[in-house]
């Protein structure tokens, strides 16, 4: 394992789990709020902990005082509900850096908000009282910003804090700082000894810092604590006396400020192993000053190793985002974290999805996405506020894959460090890179010919997939399948829903999906579903589900069904649930997973709530993949199902035979991948008489569409050989790009490595790993058996006739 990612949560230790449950062990703890010896041993030594937490960063206790929240977040949220009870209300500036937690507040700001640079605030400290955009009548100011960002490591002044006190003590527009030191602290030493200098109030993760416990804390200089004493809500300890009959009265409490602050019992336990976290951190790594000079050192190591990995045409893997005030080799500037992006040889932007599926097939630990940093992203992608609405309405979401829009990624790629990392976490993720993406040969001479070969595929193989992310089904040879406008019959109309989230369940993340094997009997009108791995003695192996919209209609059969919303691929979708406890039961008990079967039948007409999505389109070489592939959005809009992003995918035999051979090429012991992993509904090849040395892998992505042909005996011609009839003509979509899942063995439901790691070097367009194409019917109906012909047309061939 691999693990660089310290800035979500650094790694807790077993010497600190250890130490945990000894102390749990070995003592009663109870609830702090009673006078029995279990309560008292509590409160001590949670006073015990408060004070060790202000040693921590040299905060005296006579000037700082610490309140215990959920996170980092809570404690930010505890600040903006005080402020936001001021009579007069308050103004809000927070630095472009911010993460989302501190821009949240701004929401709260009934004077106004402002998001500022680091120029802009220089500009305002040096130059006047009032920040440009407050109002003239403002009297409370909250200013907000990271002591390091968590986007790229990069380290704001700390003396802003001191700044903002000098500049605004004593007039009548008074601004508070609010420190977000939340990644600062997990390597860096927070010095609060200069209490005149020191924010005013700090957030904090300690999980951050220790990997456990999940506990978070708000330091407040107790000067400024009076500002928090607005807040309205009150619960649990906070409060002295209540009345509720007749009168509505209280009485908050007048103590210290963290019992003023500290709504309802306080988590006990995570404050004793907090402090067991702090001991146990220190014998181990020591002080963090030691842990900054370490880290450093490293982070300037990686930084050096990321700019040196070079193409064979000499253009540069990693586009590094850094504050140019900063300095790798500088700890006042810069922490331990680095933010870039993947360029492939032709200069394309490689996807950050498809680095993090990669890295997590090869156990490398690591965080890409918008990283919670809206500001700071905006500034080192150039994308500009319509840009950013623009994605967000064209699909873009936290999390999704869509991270290249019109040109411009939307979000980076971070890796950091931490008191546990090594140079060997260095140079495995520098080999990770190299191996994977950088490009150490020059490009393939592309001399194809738009006029492609057309004649010698045959449709292979026919398979449908009835419920989504479970086993396939092999259409008979025999037997002639309807194409519909959503895609094969009967594909992908079921699925399984999450009783508790509704969302619709994944083989990424349930592989034993894999092991249920689906029947359609269509003389018998039934789904039968069998489950070939191990289940309890009282599961059945087996049940039958009706093809009818109204199971009622069948004997012995009186399954009901109500109406629910669930959600399948991030899209909203309204489907039919089973209310059968036999069939609840036979999914949940074999996977393990509480969950329940629905539908989501043709809507008929072409009609359905979901679409296919817009797709890579690769270039004209079937051999190499590289350079800039378009997005078809101009197709028409295909109905889909369940599938994930089309109607229908089909992959080659030459293809998968071309995968096969790369994989073997770099392991003879590697394992040939199976059709059935890609879980493509078509599965066409050539003819098997073709002379060796001539199968075309890879030609199907340079069709625009396919044309299959059905044998059809013509009497009315004395007995000539039969002529192909043109049944259907299927539209190119574009690439499918593929994930872990490819590497689900479809029969054991274990994971591999292959062939993800092996297509991640050879199949890959704008930076996505791709196998496969989407298609989709140009027109609704139509047939497709196994053993009829294909035709590919290329870009330079005829027009299609849509019939």
């Amino acid at each position: 394992m691999t693990y660089l990612d310290h800035a979500g949560t650094t790694l807790y230790c077993r010497s600190l789990m250890d130490a945990f449950s000894r102390d749990m062990m070995s003592s009663l703890i109870g609830n702090p709020h009673s006078a029995s010896s279990s309560s008292q041993l509590s409160s001590k030594r949670i006073d015990d902990v408060r004070l060790k937490v202000l040693q921590l960063f040299n905060a005296n206790p006579d000037h700082f005082d610490v309140v215990f929240t959920a996170n980092a977040t809570a404690s930010i949220k505890l600040v903006m509900e005080s402020f936001r009870e001021h009579t007069n209300g308050f103004w809000y500036g927070y630095h472009n850096d911010s993460h989302t937690s501190l821009v949240g507040v701004r929401e709260a700001a009934t004077l106004g908000h402002k998001c500022l640079t680091s120029h802009e605030v220089e500009i305002w400290l040096d130059g006047g009282k009032r920040a440009d955009g407050a109002p003239a009548d403002a009297q409370l100011g909250l200013f907000a910003y990271p002591a390091q960002s968590n986007m790229n490591g990069g380290r704001l002044p700390l003396n802003w804090s001191g700044r903002f006190r000098d500049l605004t003590a004593g007039h009548d527009f008074h601004v508070y700082t609010l420190l977000d030191a939340a990644a600062f602290v997990s390597t860096f030493p927070l010095d609060l000894s200069d209490v005149l200098k020191a924010p005013d109030f700090i957030s904090l993760s300690f999980y951050k810092m220790f990997g456990f416990p999940d506990l978070g804390a708000l330091i407040v200089r107790k000067d400024s604590g009076h500002v928090l004493r607005h807040r309205k809500y009150f619960g649990g300890g906070t409060v002295e006396m209540v009345t509720c009959n007749h009168e509505q009265w209280h009485i908050k409490k007048e103590g210290s400020l963290h019992e003023q602050l500290e709504d309802g019992t306080l988590p006990v336990h995570s404050i004793i192993a907090l402090e067991n976290a702090i001991s146990v951190h220190q014998r181990l790594y020591g002080t963090f000053t030691e842990i900054s000079s370490h880290t450093t050192f490293l982070t300037g190591q990686l930084y050096e190793g990321l700019r040196s990995l070079k193409h064979a045409n000499g253009s540069s893997l990693c586009k590094i985002y850094k504050d140019p005030a900063s300095s790798y080799c500088n700890i006042d500037t810069q922490g331990p974290i680095i933010a870039c992006n993947l360029l492939d040889s032709q200069g394309v932007w490689i996807s950050t999805a498809e680095v993090e599926k990669l890295a997590a097939i090869k156990d490398v630990h690591i965080r890409s996405g918008g990283l919670c940093n809206p500001g700071g992203i905006a500034s080192s992608l150039d994308l500009r506020p319509w840009e950013m609405k623009q994605n967000y309405f064209s699909g873009q979401r936290c999390g999704n894959d869509k991270d290249i829009m019109n040109g411009k990624p939307t979000g980076m790629i971070r890796v950091s460090l931490g008191a546990m990392s090594t140079l060997k976490d260095v140079a495995n993720f520098l080999a990770f890179l190299q191996e994977f993406f950088v490009d150490n040969t020059p490009p393939p001479p592309r001399d194809i010919s738009k006029i492609l070969p057309l004649s010698g595929f045959h449709v292979e193989t026919l398979m449908v997939y009835p419920i989504k992310s479970c086993g396939g089904w092999v259409i008979p040879h025999n037997v002639a399948w309807d194409i519909k406008a959503e895609g094969l019959a009967w594909d992908r109309e079921w699925c399984l829903v999450h009783q508790g989230t509704r969302a619709a369940l994944s083989q990424k993340r349930h592989p034993k999906m894999a092991l249920f094997r689906p029947t359609i009997e269509l003389d018998k009108g039934i789904l039968r579903v069998r489950y070939n791995g191990a289940i309890a003695p009282s599961t059945p192996p087996e049940i039958t589900i009706p093809l009818s919209s109204d199971p009622t209609h069948f004997q012995n059969l009186t399954d009901t069904r109500s109406h629910a919303t669930s959600r399948v691929c991030g899209d909203k979708v309204s489907i039919e649930t089973y209310a059968s406890s036999t069939i609840t039961s036979f999914f949940t008990r074999t996977l393990g997973v509480p969950c329940y079967l629905a539908r989501f039948p043709p809507q008929g007409s072409g009609a359905s709530a979901r679409h296919a999505k817009a797709h890579l389109q690769l270039p004209s070489d079937p051999q190499g993949i590289s350079g800039s592939c378009k997005t078809s959005s101009e197709s028409p809009r295909h109905p889909i199902l369940l599938s994930n992003e089309s109607p229908i995918l089909t992959i080659s035999r030459s293809s998968l035979n071309r995968l096969n051979e790369n994989i073997k090429s770099k392991s003879p012991a590697g394992k040939a991948a199976s059709a059935e992993i890609f879980r493509a509904n078509i599965v066409i090849a050539e003819d098997p008489t073709s002379q060796p040395g001539t199968e075309r892998p890879f030609i199907e992505e340079t069709w625009r569409c396919m044309q299959v042909y059905t044998q059809a005996q013509q009497e009315s011609l004395g007995g000539k050989p039969s002529l192909p009839i043109r049944n259907v003509t299927l539209e190119v979509l574009g690439a499918c790009r593929r994930c872990q899942m490819v590497c689900i063995d479809q029969n054991t439901s274990e994971k591999n490595d292959e062939p993800f790691v092996t297509l991640a070097k050879t199949r890959r367009a704008d930076g996505k790993v791709v196998f496969g194409v989407h298609m989709a019917p140009m027109s609704e109906g139509g047939r497709i058996k196994v053993g009829d012909k294909i035709k590919g047309i290329g870009d330079a061939q005829e027009e299609v006739e849509s019939g």
